[in-house]
């Protein structure tokens, strides 16, 4: 799994990547919120974020709060790590938009569990991702109307909106309509032809 690091703390991040590392997991770093910005929705997004609250340009508040605003190609589950440890500071943090909350120092244990956590709640959105709310669709030809107004395929506004993937067969009533259609137009016999010709 790659987890993402976005501290401005070298140290900090230099002694949180090697633990990580020696858990085999891949590790990218940030210094600030918008590089980590930057790499949650680059090529290689990371699965996990340990973000830390306080950083330059956007800090780890504005970050979590940008995270969920966005819909991103793959969720990314955030872990905000910060000295502060108050219960006004853990409520912020968690309405900001964080999956859970660490304080600095922390403890490898339990780092080692929450991420455990991070690595199930991960697992299980991948297979509830599913479609919600109302779907304009044609009563003729059942195309379904996109976000966009454009009228498209049942399985196409499915495979946008979702993770399930399309295997294409066909039921027996259209395989006799498309057999029905493949029969040969009968041919003129040859005393018709004769009668017909000059």
């Amino acid at each position: 799994m790659r987890i993402l690091i976005a501290d401005d703390d070298r140290t900090s991040t230099m002694k949180l990547g090697h633990t990580l590392e020696q858990w085999g997991f891949e590790v990218v770093a940030a210094q600030d919120g918008v590089e980590a910005w930057e790499s949650i929705i680059g090529e290689k997004p990371p699965a996990l974020a340990i973000v830390d609250w306080m950083m330059p340009r956007l800090d780890g508040i504005e970050l979590c709060g940008r995270i969920r605003a966005t819909s991103l190609r793959s969720p990314v589950y955030v872990i905000l790590l910060t000295s502060r440890n108050s219960r006004q500071d853990l409520v912020a943090g968690l309405e900001a938009g964080a999956d859970d909350y660490l304080t600095k120092p922390f403890e490898r244990d339990e780092l080692r569990a929450r991420i455990h956590v991070g690595q199930r709640t991960l697992g299980l959105m991948v297979n509830i991702k599913q479609l919600t709310g109302l779907l304009p669709i044609c009563s003729y030809c059942k195309r379904i109307r996109s976000d966009t107004n454009y009228w498209e395929q049942v399985e196409s506004y499915i495979s946008d909106h979702t993770d399930a993937r399309f295997s294409h067969g066909i039921c027996p009533p259209c395989l006799a309509k498309a057999m029905g259609d493949l029969d040969p137009p009968e041919l003129p016999r040859v005393e018709d032809a004769r009668k017909n010709s000059p």
